[in-house]
């Protein structure tokens, strides 16, 4: 069963909002550095890096949870 995850990121004015199912972290990581290097984008590396990590922290979690 998938489970919808969220991400979100308020950056000054900017509202980044990240939606999407269990088991597709690699396509949003691809997504946030897309973004990034866009420089028409206010979404930046450290942006990117702030979320990946976020995400890491949640898997993280629910790996101990499942372990446990």
């Amino acid at each position: 069963m998938s489970v919808i995850r969220q991400l979100s990121l308020v950056k000054g004015e900017e509202r980044f909002i990240f939606r999407y199912q269990s088991g597709q972290e690699a396509k949003v990581i691809d997504a946030f550095a897309s973004m990034a290097s866009d420089r028409e984008s206010q979404f930046d590396w450290f942006d990117a890096a702030v979320l990946s990590y976020q995400m890491g922290r949640r898997l993280e979690t629910e790996l101990d949870q499942i372990a446990t």
